[in-house]
């Protein structure tokens, strides 16, 4: 199926709903009239009921609508790399992964695994992924940025509080509909071997490629599959949607700032905290949302924030 196709699907979909709630709004609005002058509250309470049904209905339908952006129903492409803490940071970079993982599997998403760097003693140094899925980047756009947590460390003896660093970077899947131009002369390929846990399943050829765009900076690397030819293709596709997401930066002059400067990953730069200790709570540092129930966001239920920041953030 073609994306325009697809998105005439989603489109009259996505009308046909609006439909749909507008009668169920005026039969649910005539049987409420005639139930107030019959005083009948059981009907009353059950009418209420599908009222507030259809309330969520269109409260879903609206944040669709905050999803117009040219790339908004794209895959996304993310990237999280540890920061300051150490071991500490190698950890949450995997609890984050899990993260969005759960986030993913609750939407009937798909993860696909692109590159991952793995720690000496726990966790990943670096993971990067794709998310497939409607509106995947339209939903995620707005991670980026250092997600801060505080816990007990599992890794000390003395079982001390830390803080840990990692930042998040979300950028869209370019598609063969969206044109990026890019000079080979611009490249800079490096192959190196791919890392792994050890064993027979150390990959003892070149095949891990990295990708520097000279003109931009950017680098790509994938190692995920033992073909070069296979990551290499992989790590043009993440090049690509780079440089095609700095350029919906350059358009999006109301987003600019938080799309292409990631900051240091460290203190003053966080743009979500998760507290585990002293207390437990979630804090979203641009939206001022905070939940308790630190567990069942790290559970993959981001909706509340996501939602938030689809409205505030467009």
């Amino acid at each position: 199926m073609n994306k325009d196709l697809k998105r005439k699907n989603y489109l009259t979909k996505f009308i046909d709903l609006i439909d749909i709630n507008s009668q169920n709004f005026k039969d649910t609005k005539e049987l409420l009239e005639i139930s107030n002058l019959s005083s009948d509250q059981n009907l009353i309470n059950d009418l209420t009921k599908e009222l507030q049904k259809i309330e969520v209905s269109l409260s879903k339908l609206y944040l669709e609508t905050l999803m117009s952006g040219k790339a908004d129903t794209n895959n996304s492409l993310i990237e999280i790399n540890s920061g300051a803490g150490g071991v500490e940071s190698q950890d949450w970079v995997a609890m984050l992964l899990r993260m969005y993982t759960r986030w993913s599997d609750s939407r009937g998403f798909k993860i696909e695994l692109i590159d991952q760097n793995v720690g000496e003693e726990a966790g990943l140094k670096s993971v990067a992924f794709k998310i497939v899925g409607e509106n995947s980047y339209g939903w995620l756009k707005h991670e980026n940025g250092v997600h801060r947590l505080v816990r007990i460390s599992p890794f000390d003896s003395q079982s001390r509080r830390h803080t840990s660093f990692a930042s998040v970077f979300c950028y869209p899947e370019v598609d063969n509909s969206i044109e990026i131009d890019i000079n080979e002369k611009d490249l800079k390929v490096d192959t190196f071997r791919a890392s792994g846990a050890g064993g027979q399943h150390v990959n003892k050829t070149d095949s891990a490629i990295r990708i520097t765009h000279l003109p931009s900076k950017i680098i790509v690397q994938c190692q995920n599959s033992r073909s070069q030819h296979r990551n290499k293709s992989m790590a043009m596709d993440m090049l690509r949607s780079k440089l095609f997401e700095k350029e919906l930066a350059k358009e999006e002059e109301e987003n600019k700032k938080n799309r292409s400067e990631k900051g240091e990953i460290g203190w003053g730069n966080q743009i979500r905290s998760y507290v585990m200790q002293p207390y437990t709570m979630v804090k979203d540092h641009r939206t001022n949302k905070q939940i308790s129930d630190v567990t069942s966001v790290l559970d993959g239920k981001l909706d509340f924030f996501l939602e938030s920041q689809l409205i505030k953030l467009g």
